[in-house]
């Protein structure tokens, strides 16, 4: 038999040696003794059946905690927009000084939300030496949020207490800042609905629906799903999102 060796010098060259099979057969040394066992000692190994345990069945309970989906119900009085409304009426720019992250701030730049509007609107949004707004959702119509990229547009609708917006279209930017900031929802619909709603009817959303429910006339439209932003939403913005998804570090007081 022959065998190889390989030498690992940096001009490497193969040897071959040549070994020799023994002359002599291998056989089992003599002080290894193996015990003769008969075939009839040897017994068959048994297994007791393992106990069967029923699956538990799917209930209500267990489908509804299994479900990522959350049911959120938006209830309250409409404040109803037309088409084009820029940021300039959700915030003038007299009021961009205020800071959001102060509470005293955040309350103040609430009470000034849609101040900016024409006089065609006669329903003011928010009451005089109020912060809150009556209206929890704005119905509107197509570009709504045009305009400026100033995150306090929907940061001031927030603070006025608004929970979501419905409207034919949205300026991109606005939309991008409102699940961002986690302020509001805004949720597009599929006809224009202000065009159907007045201001001061009883509405309802139901989100994980997409339905708009206006109690006032009885009627109901369907809305387009918030797909991935709504987590976001949900979560409080992006930032809240991103640390409860553990893409971040999470803010811990010393």
């Amino acid at each position: 038999m022959a065998a190889i060796s390989l030498s690992l010098s940096p001009n490497p060259s193969f040897t071959t040696t040549t070994t020799h099979k023994p002359s002599h057969p291998l056989s089992t040394p003599t002080f290894l003794k193996f015990p003769t066992v008969s075939p009839s000692t040897v017994k068959s190994l048994t297994h007791a059946p393992l106990p069967q345990t029923p699956s538990p069945r799917a209930t209500s309970s267990t489908r509804a905690a299994a479900s990522t989906t959350p049911s959120t119900t938006f209830h309250g009085l409409c404040y109803v927009l037309g088409d084009n409304i820029d940021t300039d009426q959700i915030i003038p720019a007299e009021y961009l000084t205020l800071v959001p992250s102060n509470p005293s701030e955040y309350e103040k730049l609430g009470s000034y939300a849609l101040c900016g509007l024409p006089d065609a609107y006669s329903a003011r949004f928010v009451d005089p030496d109020e912060t809150k707004s009556k209206y929890s959702i704005i119905i509107a119509g197509a570009n709504f949020g045009c305009g400026s990229s100033r995150e306090h547009a929907p940061v001031a609708l927030g603070a006025a207490g608004v929970a979501a917006v419905v409207a034919e279209s949205y300026a991109r930017i606005f939309f991008r800042n409102s699940v961002a900031t986690g302020e509001v929802y805004p949720l597009e619909s599929e006809v224009r609905v202000c065009e159907e709603c007045k201001t001061g009817d009883v509405v309802s959303i139901e989100l994980s629906e997409s339905r708009l429910i206006n109690h006032t006339t009885g009627k109901e439209y369907t809305l387009k799903p918030i797909g991935d932003a709504g987590p976001v939403i949900r979560a409080g913005g992006i930032f809240a999102y991103a640390r409860e998804a553990g893409m971040i570090p999470t803010l811990t007081s010393s």
